[in-house]
């Protein structure tokens, strides 16, 4: 008996070593000796800490906060969810098919109507189709778009200017329309010149762009935009490539609930329909109306299922605004933030080291810690009832999504399912790491390292390397 008790702890006492060890070669690498780093990995099916680092350490994590906001999302809605958008009138359809009244697009907060990424891309004639069979071919009033499922506030307060205007932070409206995004496309010419602007497409009414771009040796995109939230002024500064024909840059649309009822006017209009005044954008209108029409968005499984492999901060930040929605007529960031703090309070989850400013991680105001991370996996792993359906959101190491090229061609090829995230000096993966005989859960999340962020992330694919042995 003796003999086991002392092989069982030689056994655990070399467990500690070479735990330690690995840590010890990770955090004092010349990289990353002075950065911020919170580390946890444990067993998830006995809970047994295996590796840790100022786990519960909050951290800058990126995109790795959008595990919490589809988590959340799903938890609170459910796999089959599916955003509405309504099309409704407020007045009387005479017998000659004339409404005396207005067309509204009560907006459910879609971040799908138009999407590159899926949903329906011919939605806008099924909605004309749906206007002639409620018994209308005339107008005496407007289209309307009603925006007011979420706040006016569109713009996440605590996301940086440089941001601001982008495609990948784009204004967060009631309604949703081509991913709120447009390009915006240049003929170049010799380095050192100019490039001409020859148009946006879509077509944006009244917007004006000041270009200060420069052609450079550049081969990629560099060039980004600023403005304000609907606002049709932008600018436009940066580098792109020399002698391209055509080279776009993509941009948010400043108000794409208004670009939407235009889109609809239009196309009714082809159609033959009369309409009397142009159409415009008005948010919670309290006037009786009657819902003629209602178009549904793909499942909410899949929205996660993108958000999480291609790293979507559009589709976040509206799964963001949804969760505030929760018993809740708008949904606010405010709301948000409550509504996920207090839910994963009641799972009795460490939530004093959640400091949440957004769905998608772009905020550096947000904060995080690797032992938070672990908390919610191991939570969406073994207790809650869309385990499966979250597991096949994340992106496979090797395979997809942001993870493709993560530990490619190594022996956890197609054995890491995590979320990344990475932001000017930010990096972080948070996921699980199938093994021979166990699955482990682990976040890593390194502020301000001394190197490159693909320098980071090799040393932190060397250490899941590591403790997948």
């Amino acid at each position: 008996m003796k003999r086991i008790y002392f092989f069982v702890l030689l056994w655990f006492v070399a467990q500690v070593f070479f735990a330690q060890k690995a840590i010890d070669n990770f955090i004092n690498n010349p990289l990353l000796q002075n950065a911020n780093i919170s580390l946890l990995v444990k067993d998830l099916q006995h809970g047994q800490t295996l590796y840790e680092y100022r786990s519960k350490n909050s951290a800058v994590t990126a995109s790795t906060m959008k595990v919490i906001t589809t988590a959340t999302a799903l938890e609170m809605f459910g796999p089959d969810y599916k955003f509405e958008t309504r099309l409704e009138v407020d007045g009387e359809i005479t017998k000659d098919s004339t409404l005396n009244g207005n067309l509204y697009i009560h907006g459910g907060g879609d971040p799908t109507l138009g999407s590159d990424k899926m949903g329906d891309k011919d939605f806008l004639a099924k909605w004309v189709v749906a206007t002639r069979k409620a018994g209308i071919k005339n107008i005496k009033g407007r289209i309307i778009a009603d925006a007011g499922f979420f706040e006016k506030q569109v713009i996440n307060p605590k996301w940086t200017w440089e941001d601001m205007g982008n495609y990948y932070a784009p204004g967060i409206h009631g309604i949703s329309y081509l991913d709120n995004t447009y390009k915006l496309i240049f003929r170049s010419g010799s380095v050192g010149s100019k490039p001409e602007i020859l148009r946006t497409s879509p077509e944006i009414p009244g917007l004006t762009i000041d270009n200060y771009v420069t052609v450079t040796t550049t081969k990629s995109d560099n060039a980004y935009f600023y403005g304000a939230p609907y606002s049709n002024y932008r600018f436009i500064t940066g580098e792109i490539p020399a002698n391209k024909a055509e080279f776009s840059v993509k941009g948010d649309i400043p108000n794409p609930a208004l670009l939407l009822a235009q889109h609809f006017h239009s196309k009714l209009a082809e159609s033959g329909f009369s309409i009397s005044e142009s159409p415009i954008v008005l948010e919670g209108e309290n006037c009786k109306k009657f819902v003629i029409y209602k178009h549904l968005s793909p499942p909410l499984s899949d929205i996660i299922t993108e958000t999480n492999v291609k790293s979507n901060n559009h589709y976040a930040e509206y799964l963001f605004k949804l969760i505030g929605t929760k018993n809740a007529a708008t949904g606010t960031t405010d709301r948000a933030i409550d509504n996920i703090k207090n839910y994963w309070k009641s799972k009795g989850l460490s939530v004093d080291q959640l400091f949440q400013c957004d769905g998608s991680g772009l905020s550096p105001a947000n904060g995080v810690s690797a032992n938070f991370f672990v908390e919610l996996l191991t939570y969406m792993k073994n207790k809650s009832q869309y385990a499966d359906v979250f597991y096949k959101s994340l992106p496979v190491s090797g395979e997809s999504g942001t993870l493709k090229s993560l530990l490619a061609k190594t022996a956890l090829q197609g054995k890491v399912h995590a979320k990344s995230g990475t932001i000017e000096r930010v990096k972080s993966y948070t996921g699980y790491i199938e093994t021979k005989d166990r699955t482990l859960v682990f976040a890593i999340i390194v502020n301000n390292a001394y190197g490159s962020s693909s320098a980071v992330t090799n040393k932190m694919e060397e250490f899941m390397l590591e403790v997948a042995k």
